[in-house]
């Protein structure tokens, strides 16, 4: 198994008494990432206003790379950067026309990015949203690809790794091509997947859009969400910032709003680049020591196994028979999510021993990342397991 906790020295040191199960939520970050940050101020002081040029140059199109090699998209110009994914889903949702309510199909496994903006639009009569449930895990595919190949959606949506419980949909151009309407948006949020399982979206990357960022598993915090945009797909969202135009900002600014044709479309305006520096050195990083998805999910997924035995031979009260996605389903993410009607009450001791977990309603999440080596997974159940039992 890996052993890199070396590289993240900075953020395990800083507390050492915290044991951090969450990499799933908020990944450390590389010590890597320290340098970067510093970097971005240095060239900032070096450079004043002149900075944009190298950021909007260099440091953009290596950030777009990282992104396309680890998807493998066809063309790096279908990505563009926002400070969240919120900023996209505005983006996304101004290209549609506003005269009728937007008619979306998801799934009731969303994440809140989503959900609470598309409950606030229906509130207002300006969305109708179908919700597929997202369990049985097992009939899931299936259930949603009928319902999309339905039709009458302007959008459908689904995740790739459900944030509620883990359980990853693991064939996506199946649901992706089950939508039969060519003008109907296809959006899939990956930020639970992206390089926490292998991804390949060559054979969708003219056909769906795909959200994600660095604050999980790319390990590089908050401030570098990002957008893979099929062509011709919102060719000019009204939620449109003076990025958009970067290019052109020389010239004389008249006539129809123009707009670029790659993912620069879906621009907004001034942004903290520091996260793209973080971004950029930590992928460069996972390249030096020979790390990509495949990877960190089998570490992950061999640290989640030693787990869940060391919880037995611990005698927790945590254990396998409360997971939401068992350990014989290959299709999981990088996270295990233990569901208990006393979540929250064990999250909360859990916390104050210093135990950092996350819940969501029912549903305890526990997440190992690259800074957890092969004896953190009995260290923590032993630990887990002298809180609560």
């Amino acid at each position: 198994m890996l052993d890199l906790r070396s590289h993240f020295s900075r953020f395990l040191g800083a507390d050492p008494e915290r044991l951090h199960l969450a990499a799933h939520s908020h990944h450390l970050w590389p010590d890597v990432s320290r340098d970067a940050q510093i970097l971005a101020w240095d060239e900032a002081a070096r450079l004043a206003d002149g900075k944009w040029g190298p950021i909007m140059g260099e440091v953009w199109a290596e950030a777009q790379g990282h992104v396309a090699r680890h998807l493998n998209l066809p063309d790096p110009g279908t990505v563009v950067f926002a400070q969240n994914t919120f900023d996209f889903w505005l983006r996304l949702l101004s290209c549609f026309p506003p005269d009728r309510p937007l008619r979306v199909l998801a799934t009731d496994g969303e994440f809140h990015s989503f959900t609470r903006l598309s409950r606030r639009l229906a509130e207002d009569g300006l969305m109708a949203v179908e919700e597929i449930g997202i369990e049985p895990h097992a009939t899931f595919a299936e259930r949603f690809a009928q319902a999309a190949a339905r039709g009458g959606h302007d959008l459908v949506l689904f995740s790739q790794v459900f944030f509620v419980s883990g359980f990853e949909v693991a064939d996506l151009r199946s649901l992706v091509r089950a939508v039969r309407d060519p003008e109907t948006f296809v959006v899939i949020d990956g930020y639970h997947g992206f390089l926490a399982v292998p991804t390949d979206l060559s054979g969708v990357a003219d056909r769906a859009f795909y959200l994600s960022g660095g604050y999980k598993y790319a390990m590089t915090g908050e401030g570098a969400a990002f957008m893979h945009c099929p062509p011709g797909y919102g060719p000019r969202p009204r939620a449109t910032g003076w990025y958009a135009a970067f290019s052109q900002l020389a010239a004389a600014q008249g006539g129809a709003v123009p707009y670029a044709p790659d993912g620069f479309r879906f621009m907004g305006a001034t942004f903290d680049a520091t996260a793209l520096y973080r971004f950029n050195a930590v992928m460069r990083w996972l390249q030096d020591v020979g790390v990509g998805a495949a990877q960190v999910r089998g570490h992950a997924q061999a640290l989640q196994e030693r787990f869940v035995a060391a919880l037995a031979e611990a005698r927790a009260p945590l254990s396998a028979a409360d997971l939401a996605v068992p350990l014989d389903e290959t299709r999981r993410g990088s996270f295990l999510t233990f569901r208990r009607p006393d979540a929250s009450a064990l999250h909360a001791r859990l916390a104050a021993a210093r135990i950092v977990t996350d819940v969501r309603g029912d549903r305890l999440r526990v997440g190992f990342g690259l800074y957890h080596a092969a004896e953190d997974a009995p260290l923590a159940a032993r630990r887990i397991a002298a809180v609560l039992g």
